[in-house]
């Protein structure tokens, strides 16, 4: 009988009357809370535009509190009384998470600004259920441009000068759109490209309305789910909005990747131009190329997607183990690829508002995480994992970073065997809402960062065709590097330390070499495969050619 129950509809006489009283409400709490002068935004200087932000705040979180609560009362409906170990429950579940997803996907739609970000944020989020990420997935290219009459008193604002008197050319139509800013090309007068990043006119005021009303549903979901806890999560979505809107923060940031990099010739960060640069401008050397994960583009440009693969995964893997200064939206728009450079190509990297400065002993301890993942090494895991505060919860580490379950004897890379997969589902199964939410509470907000920017490089990589391997070598690899650094900055007290640093020297060079080895097989593994594509495409050139020949003589 559960299974064929429908699906909840509230009342047709009480949704108008419910969203406008909860939306007045929630609107009106947010609106005390953002009525303190505002920092950068005058463009909300005068009381009439106020007026109309917080009737726009009114529809938006009636929109909202509608949406979360037909969703909140959709689970509690659809899941009373089915036992929650069985396959009934599992499959309902499915059901519910994948409407409820829709209806998220249209509040956003419908919302737009921060609620997209909102939506892409969980989409980012690997510890999601996959109806989630997969359909808010779609967010990620959405966006509609803002006037040009609102983008141009916007600049001429913070410039302190009208456009002609600082571009020969300023393109009105934006080459890029996001939920915040938008991008122009321009043209100095002294003939340099440029690229313009604007920032919408009235986003501090709407992100104080919208995250205080994320912050108050997130509570209420809490209270009658008191499993599912999504306050980090709100947190954690505000500050990264609070970096993003500061452009001079985006700009120090840019600056310092690219002395970070400067040695390397494969990554390119564009200049910034700081005469022409406020909290809500962004002037920077304009840099063309394609998204990373254009095809087609690769295709066209002979540049193999594995490669393009593997230099972007050294690239954020020496982020995290070496510099430990990490992009936190390493999604396809902000990753571009152009067909000029040393290796025949170079990846352009943009949008460096949300980045995470990795505590040093967190980035010690996850470099030598994943020696431990590499080397299979459960007791170092789980002592690890007492370091990061998850406790048992430690054992799935193996699963989330290398998909192998702890004591796995299955090669790096390599897919889990039938047997361990079906004890980890059984495993998993066994696992309460409660279980998974105290799990993400107990980890470091570093960790949780690593964890979605992961998530976004896998799907690139995936998208890029190439193996799991190229991920897990170059995480390996740089793992050693970070370890590496760490030997050569603690290397003052000789004698004290004279025999605990041989031990780990000569750890830390077995190590390296087992990288090698690996990397090594994988090189032999690729270059059989493409002796074998390419004796498969010389066969099939002979048998066609001799097809030819038999069908030409016999006519």
């Amino acid at each position: 009988m559960g299974a064929n129950r429908r699906p909840f509809k509230f009342p047709a006489k009480l949704r108008v009357p419910l969203r406008l009283t909860t939306g007045i409400a929630v609107a009106g709490l947010a609106w005390q809370a953002s009525t303190k002068p505002l920092s950068a935004d005058s463009s909300l200087s005068s009381s009439g535009e106020k007026i109309k932000s917080a009737f726009d705040g009114v529809v938006r979180s009636s929109r909202a509190i509608y949406a979360i609560t037909f969703i909140v009362v959709d689970y509690k409906y659809s899941l009373r009384s089915l036992p929650p170990n069985s396959s009934e429950y599992r499959i309902k579940l499915s059901e519910v998470h994948l409407r409820s997803a829709r209806r998220l996907l249209r509040l956003c739609e419908a919302n737009k600004g921060f609620y997209v970000k909102a939506g892409q944020f969980v989409s980012s989020l690997r510890q999601v259920p996959k109806e989630y990420t997969s359909t808010l997935s779609s967010l990620q290219d959405q966006a509609i441009p803002c006037h040009f009459k609102d983008i141009k008193e916007v600049i001429t604002k913070n410039l302190g000068k009208d456009l002609s008197e600082v571009f020969l050319a300023f393109d009105e139509q934006p080459i890029a759109a996001a939920s915040i800013a938008q991008v122009h090309h321009g043209v100095l007068k002294d003939s340099k490209e440029v690229a313009i990043k604007v920032q919408y006119p009235g986003l501090e005021q709407r992100m104080k309305i919208d995250i205080t009303t994320m912050d108050i549903l997130s509570k209420s979901v809490s209270w009658i789910f008191p499993d599912y806890r999504f306050q980090r999560m709100i947190s954690q979505f505000e500050r990264a909005m609070s970096l993003e809107l500061d452009f001079i923060q985006e700009a120090n940031n840019s600056e310092r990747t690219a002395r970070n990099f400067k040695k390397n010739r494969i990554i390119k960060i564009p200049h910034v131009y700081w005469d022409l640069t406020t909290h809500q401008v962004l002037t920077m050397q304009f840099c063309s190329g394609h998204k990373v994960d254009d095809l087609d583009f690769l295709k066209d440009s002979g540049i193999h997607p594995k490669k393009v693969a593997k230099a972007l995964m050294e690239v954020f893997a020496e982020m995290i183990f070496v510099h430990g200064f990490l992009h936190g939206d390493p999604h396809p728009g902000n990753i571009l690829v152009s067909p000029e450079g040393r290796h025949g190509f170079s990846l352009v990297l943009l949008d460096h508002g949300i980045y995470i400065e990795l505590d040093e002993r967190f980035r010690l301890d996850y470099c030598q995480l994943w020696k431990a993942l590499i080397l299979s090494d459960s007791q170092k895991i789980q002592h690890l994992g007492e370091r990061f505060g998850v406790g048992k919860y430690s054992k799935y580490f193996p699963v989330i970073f290398t998909g192998r379950t702890i004591d796995s004897k299955s090669a790096l890379g390599t897919l889990m065997s039938n047997e361990e997969k079906k004890r980890l589902k059984q495993e998993l199964r066994s696992l309460r809402m409660e279980d998974i939410s105290s799990f993400l509470e107990s980890l470091p907000d570093d960790f949780l960062t690593i964890l979605r920017t992961d998530g976004l490089l896998r799907s690139i990589v995936s998208k890029l065709g190439a193996p799991r391997r190229v991920r897990l070598l170059a995480y390996a690899r740089y793992a050693v590097y970070g370890l590496g650094s760490q030997s050569s900055i603690n290397s003052g007290s000789r004698v004290t330390h004279a025999l605990s640093k041989i031990r780990t020297n000569v750890s830390h060079i077995q190590f390296r070499i087992l990288i090698e080895i690996l990397a090594l097989l994988s090189q032999i593994e690729d270059m059989r495969y493409s002796l074998v594509s390419s004796t498969r495409r010389m066969l099939h050139g002979v048998v066609d050619f001799l097809f030819e020949t038999l069908f030409f003589l016999h006519s």
